[in-house]
């Protein structure tokens, strides 16, 4: 089967097309035949820094939608040939994968393979960043970083779903802003956001923010939020150092500040996960929330897709077709 490697790190351009060993299904797994990977941050993190990466070579890749190709001992519930989404811990860049059970999920209904694979990590993730740890509350006011990517085009829409008062969205350039207009969001801001954010909310702040930045941004984040507010770090694209808090930032206005991986949940609680996840993926069932694909790249192409991303300038969800029917 073919697959995209890198054995050491850099720009895209260590990204390369391989020959590998069709993996099987140990116990507790279930291998699909690719039809879509999704492609995300982290993997792009993972070329450039080692993020997650154990050993090199390494295979990216952390989400899927497929065919049912073969079962592991002591699986059952799914059925050869059946339509799935699946969360990987890696190598979701190949036309053959391997993932737990527990991770692996029936396609919804009405949902075809190329929607199916924008789902594994960005709906669990923005499900879990509006409810089950940000919280929110009818009426709040929220303020999303990154607001014209998957997770934040995802976020605005849950946000507003849920009776917020005012959603607010920052995000780096014009086209990105028209974007996050047109998915929930009642106003964007171009870069700079504390001045903005105070004026917008009559300096009273923001209830809820969401942060997959880190470093400054987190701190002026924090900074924007209303007395009782709560921060929920998702990420640290920026690359700074691990942040910390303590009683100065909180006390004085009885702040809270959360985090929360959707990687990370996988492995520590992935009966959650699933439950999580099921309550995600009938957001997009019902109608509630909708992920745009806005590029579509084939799987020896991968580095078109990391450069695209990198150069910070992509909107909603990048794919790489695998296998490829929509099905």
């Amino acid at each position: 089967m073919r697959a995209i490697e890198f054995r050491e790190y850099g720009g895209p351009e260590v990204l390369e097309v391989v020959e590998a060993e069709v993996p099987e299904p140990g116990p507790g797994q279930v291998s699909v035949d690719v039809a879509y990977a999704g492609v995300n941050f982290a993997d792009l993190k993972a070329r450039s820094d080692g993020y997650r990466v154990a050993a090199l070579p390494y295979r990216p890749g952390l989400e899927v939608s497929g065919r049912v190709r073969a079962l592991g001992p002591g699986v059952d519930g799914f059925a050869v040939g059946q339509e799935v989404t699946a969360l990987t811990d890696a190598g979701a860049y190949a036309e053959v994968v391997v993932a737990d059970a527990v991770t692996v999920f029936p396609l919804p209904e009405g949902v075809g393979l190329r929607t199916g694979a924008t789902l594994p990590t960005v709906l669990p993730t923005a499900y879990a960043l509006v409810h089950s740890v940000g919280g929110i509350r009818p009426g709040d006011s929220v303020l999303v970083q990154g607001a014209a990517g998957g997770i934040g085009t995802v976020a605005g829409q849950l946000a507003k779903a849920a009776g917020a008062g005012a959603v607010y969205g920052v995000v780096s350039d014009a086209a990105k802003a028209k974007h996050a207009l047109d998915h929930g969001y009642d106003e964007v801001f171009v870069g700079g956001f504390t001045e903005e954010v105070r004026e917008a909310t009559g300096g009273r702040g923001v209830d809820l923010v969401l942060d997959p930045v880190g470093g400054d941004t987190l701190r002026t984040g924090l900074a924007s939020l209303a007395p009782f507010g709560r921060l929920v770090s998702f990420g640290n694209a920026s690359g700074a150092e691990p942040w910390t808090v303590g009683q100065p930032e909180l006390y004085p206005r009885g702040l809270t500040v959360s985090g929360f991986s959707v990687l990370a949940l996988a492995k520590t609680a992935p009966a959650e996960l699933r439950a999580l996840a099921e309550r995600a993926f009938a957001a997009v069932v019902d109608g509630v929330v909708s992920l745009p694909v806005t590029a579509e790249f084939a799987l020896a192409e991968a580095a078109g897709a990391h450069r695209l991303m990198g150069a910070r300038k992509s909107v909603g969800k990048l794919l790489l077709r695998v296998g490829g029917d929509e099905g």
